[in-house]
């Protein structure tokens, strides 16, 4: 699958929504008491809160996100408070904000596309040990050389390319544009919720900083909200890891548990197994037998009549129809069967891909690949008065999967059949 084709418009919409919000409330003349005092706070909270989340769960690159923000944060609220206080803007103010839109790009870019590679422990010390160098530098030349840096800073280097619409040095606009390039190949890499956030939370910042001394709450409620926004994707991507399976994109065995535990009164639940796995696996290698969980789990994704497939462990999936009777999914299913039975997987020889798009034009449509067949057999029970709890239907409904590879696999078996078949056994007997 193409990495372009991963791309969700759900990566971004919660970021955008959070930060949508941030900027109508920080264009605001006056906020009410609770939320100016909500947003006073609230910056504090998430690194404390979503810190130790992200330390206890390994998650160094967002921990050092989060205090990158808050220390840039932190040095201009207290610029801001002073001029609040005084009416004017303390000498230093200049130097603080110049210096602060430059290393604010710079320290979030690196550190959002700094990859947990490494021992965590090791990795954890490699980036405060970067966090140290960078801001020990650059605190100790302000305050050694403060009217040169300052000067240094605010130099235009690039007389063509400024323009009065810039609020900030010149040379925090490359930086910043380098970052957004930099965080945008990673998302295009590897499309995640967390990408997608890091992204939004640089277009956030770009628009919080000229505005720090113009609108009254634009720090506190940006960094507020740049903070929440990495925050939540890092909530959200926690919970695809605990309830969504990585491989096909099916919820996962705990999500089908949560599921069965509010199911109403009549429900259909059916187990369904991929025919001759171990065989695929055994003979053309994991990486086919990956492909075809894939394929599986695509067209189980779309069955119809209301059921929702899940992955439960290994080649086996379960589908969970609620409110519905066996009848009404019978059809859905010999449906997905049959989809599942007539695609053709196509094994391509890596050693003789084609080299370059016109050679992969020529072939195209040749006989490049051998071409196996994927089958499931599927085992159906319903709530009745024999099976009356979740568990015993999943019972029932996988004694009627071996039933139906029993019967030469390829086909759909409900328990109902099965009891059947055992009555006449012993009838016959």
């Amino acid at each position: 699958m193409s990495r372009l084709a991963a791309v969700r418009l759900s990566h971004f919409l919660p970021s955008l929504l959070l930060l949508a919000g941030g900027v109508l409330a920080a264009s605001l003349a006056r906020l009410s008491e609770f939320f100016a005092s909500l947003f006073n706070v609230l910056p504090t909270l998430l690194l404390l809160l979503g810190g130790t989340f992200c330390l206890v769960y390994g998650r160094q690159r967002e921990l050092f996100l989060l205090l990158v923000l808050y220390l840039g944060y932190f040095l201009l609220d207290i610029q801001l408070d002073h001029y609040r206080a005084a009416g004017q803007v303390r000498s230093d103010a200049a130097l603080v904000f110049h210096l602060g839109s430059l290393l604010l790009p710079l320290l979030y870019g690196l550190y959002a596309a700094w990859q947990e590679r490494t021992h965590l422990a090791r990795d954890l010390v490699a980036r405060a040990a970067v966090l140290l160098a960078v801001g020990g530098v650059a605190l100790g030349v302000a305050r050694r050389y403060p009217e040169a840096m300052l000067q240094w800073l605010s130099l235009i280097r690039w007389p063509s390319l400024h323009g009065e619409w810039m609020s900030l040095v010149q040379l925090a606009y490359p930086l910043f544009g380098l970052a957004f390039i930099l965080l945008l190949v990673q998302y295009l890499r590897a499309p995640r919720p967390l990408h997608a956030a890091q992204l939004l939370g640089l277009s956030g910042l770009l628009w919080m900083l000229p505005k720090i001394f113009i609108l009254p709450h634009a720090l506190h409620v940006m960094s507020s909200q740049v903070m929440l926004v990495l925050v939540a994707a890092v909530v959200h991507e926690s919970y695809q890891m605990a309830f969504r399976d990585e491989l096909t994109g099916l919820p996962g065995r705990r999500a089908l548990n949560e599921r069965l535990q509010r199911l109403g009164r009549s429900y259909v639940i059916v187990m369904a197994d991929i025919d001759h796995f171990k065989r695929f696996n055994d003979t053309h290698g994991h990486d086919v037998g990956d492909q075809v969980l894939r394929l599986v789990a695509s067209q189980l994704r779309q069955i119809g009549g209301g059921g929702k497939a899940y992955r439960y462990g290994g080649e086996e999936f379960t589908l969970v129809f609620p409110g519905k009777s066996l009848d009404e999914c019978l059809p859905h299913l010999e449906a997905v069967r049959e989809a599942v039975a007539a695609y053709h997987l196509q094994l391509r020889d890596k050693h003789n891909r084609p080299q370059d798009d016109q050679q992969g034009r020529q072939r195209r449509g040749a006989a490049t690949a051998a071409e196996v067949s994927v089958t499931v057999s599927m085992g159906v029970a319903e709530r009745g008065l024999e099976q009356r709890s979740a568990e015993e239907v999943i019972k029932a409904a996988d004694q009627a999967l071996y039933s139906a590879k029993g019967a030469g696999r390829n086909c759909i078996r409900s328990h109902s059949q099965r009891r059947g078949a055992v009555r006449l056994a012993n009838a016959r007997r």
